[in-house]
């Protein structure tokens, strides 16, 4: 029997917002930002650590797409964000609030697009979720790298993903989410990620923690084509 629509609601909710609570969705007026970069950041060190330089990012030569077409696996296409706009630093507002990186962010690549829910719902305020793939780095720390997957629903926006720089598109297991442990609230590192995570981590790609459901629809994987 059919999951009822309210529960699977409920679970997409729980993926969806796995990794942070919900904001109110409003631009953080500390993210000032910059458009990607030509040159690696300077390396940073920890006092009384061990000596051992973080890999810096590697760049692009050419400056990624700021848009895509509309296609079945990306139903309205893909655009990037004006630098400084709102829908550019809202994402990075999220990703700030969930991670607590300091400094200034280098942002590589962004995409917004919108999409349905997964799994699909029809319910007015799921029928349609904004998302955005954000690739980055902060100048501060050279250890703090990533790409990150942001959504936004009507009551709230969220860090939904997280997946090592270095990788590419859409794949698993490189992308993760972390389900909400009353029982593990204390933040830590974990390997091949930026910042520091609470909770159950899942493969956010084919779903998992308990909930099957992968974290993105078919309608929008598409979206980080060649990403």
């Amino acid at each position: 029997m059919p999951a009822p629509r309210w529960l699977a609601a409920t679970a997409a909710l729980a993926l969806g917002f796995a990794l942070v609570a919900c904001t109110d969705g409003d631009p953080d007026p500390s993210a000032a930002e910059t458009t990607p970069p030509t040159t690696a950041p300077p390396v940073s060190t920890v006092s009384g650590a061990v000596d051992v330089s973080p890999t810096p990012p590697a760049l692009p030569q050419q400056p990624p797409p700021t848009s895509g077409p509309v296609a079945a696996d990306c139903v309205n296409g893909w655009e990037t964000p004006e630098t400084g706009s709102g829908p550019f630093t809202s994402p990075l507002g999220v990703i700030r609030r969930a991670t607590g990186v300091r400094g200034e962010l280098e942002v590589v690549d962004m995409r917004m697009f919108e999409g349905p829910e997964s799994p699909p719902s029809d319910k007015g305020y799921l029928l349609s979720v904004q998302r955005w793939y954000v690739k980055l780095f902060s100048r501060r720390d050279a250890a703090f790298q990533g790409r990150f997957l942001v959504e936004a629903r009507t009551f709230g926006q969220g860090l939904a993903a997280v997946a090592p720089y270095d990788t590419n598109g859409f794949r698993s297991p490189d992308w993760v989410g972390f389900q909400f442990d009353s029982a593990d609230e204390e933040p830590r590192p974990y390997e091949g990620l930026p910042g520091e995570w609470s909770g159950i981590p899942y493969d956010f790609v084919k779903g998992g923690a308990g909930l099957e459901i992968p974290g993105l629809p078919d309608e929008v994987v598409g979206c980080l084509s060649a990403t």
